[in-house]
């Protein structure tokens, strides 16, 4: 069964695999989604706390299995990121996925579940905001990109011209997210492949540093040298430690891929930071990098019914 556009009334799910979440962000992200004609149920451990995690690792996966179970369920979106996803991820059967897909929202340590899934299933998923993020207003343009996402398959963006850029154009799937998540999948079986994808990264409060030597684990691991292209969202807040690193985020990837001639996109509005729009990871995707600015779509084509 491939996935499908939501419709009024189609039932999301609301879990959390990582770090524990404070009930206002919960009641806020249920009265959004409602206005959006969903129904909205809650993994039974949602509010669950143990020391930083929102319930132990059992109870989480107990949710994550509950959500991939579920035939009604026809998205899941994580209630926020954190750390604590890697723990449960081998914990649950994803048989169920196979008959009955659906869409699986997040990002920052959900990045675990986008490669899992996409390494395991060829399932699409979704990188997006979550509960956490949701503005007290209950809308602004992150919202916006993700109801048009799951509603009409909607995804077209204009990113402006940026000097880091390098020219070029590229069609291919997209895999990736959080740069630190990806490092720590590596060697394991939920890593990344990256070979003739476009690969997305973004990174949020990391040393300059350790940037720099996550990214030439990427490149010492091959999975910078046959990309089709890349894009960078934010790097936020990258610190300098006692002594002087030298490079912010993207002169050390400009340094890093210096050699390759594949389309490079700065400045993707995606990531911790105040602009994070949505997009599906996994599916085929248009990357045009040109003087005057960047187009980046995707179709639900082959993916929808």
């Amino acid at each position: 069964m491939k996935l499908k556009r939501l419709a009024k009334d189609d039932t999301i799910a609301i879990i959390a695999t990582a770090k524990k979440i404070d009930q206002q962000y919960i009641s806020r992200a249920i009265e959004l989604l409602e206005s959006w004609g969903l129904r909205v149920l809650l993994g039974k451990h949602v509010l669950a706390e143990h020391h930083q995690f929102a319930g132990t690792d059992s109870q989480r996966a107990e949710d994550l299995q509950w959500a991939v179970n579920s035939p009604d369920i026809k998205a899941v979106i994580c209630a926020r990121g954190g750390y604590g996803t890697v723990r449960i991820v081998d914990k649950v059967d994803y048989s169920a996925l196979l008959k009955n897909q659906k869409w699986f929202v997040g990002f920052s340590d959900v990045t675990v579940l986008h490669n899992h899934f996409h390494g395991h299933f060829n399932l699409p998923t979704i990188h997006g905001t979550v509960p956490l993020n949701f503005p007290s207003s209950g809308t602004n343009q992150n919202l916006e990109s993700l109801k048009e996402l799951l509603f009409n398959g909607n995804v077209a963006y204009t990113i402006k011209a940026n000097a880091f850029n390098r020219l070029g154009e590229a069609t291919a799937p997209i895999v990736g997210g959080n740069l630190a998540m990806l490092e720590s999948l590596a060697g394991t079986n939920s890593d990344i492949q990256t070979e003739n994808k476009i690969l997305f990264l973004e990174e949020i409060s990391e040393y300059a540093y350790r940037v720099d030597r996550m990214l030439w684990n990427l490149k010492k691991g091959g999975k910078l040298d046959k990309l089709a292209g890349l894009i960078l969202g934010g790097f936020t807040d990258i610190k300098e430690g006692k002594d002087h690193f030298g490079w912010d985020g993207y002169e050390m990837v400009q340094e890093i891929v210096r050699e390759y001639n594949y389309p490079v996109c700065y400045g993707f509005p995606a990531g911790h930071q105040a602009e994070n729009r949505a997009f599906m990871l996994g599916v085929p995707t248009k990357l045009s990098v040109q003087e005057v600015g960047v187009t980046f779509s995707q179709s639900w084509q082959n993916t929808m019914t």
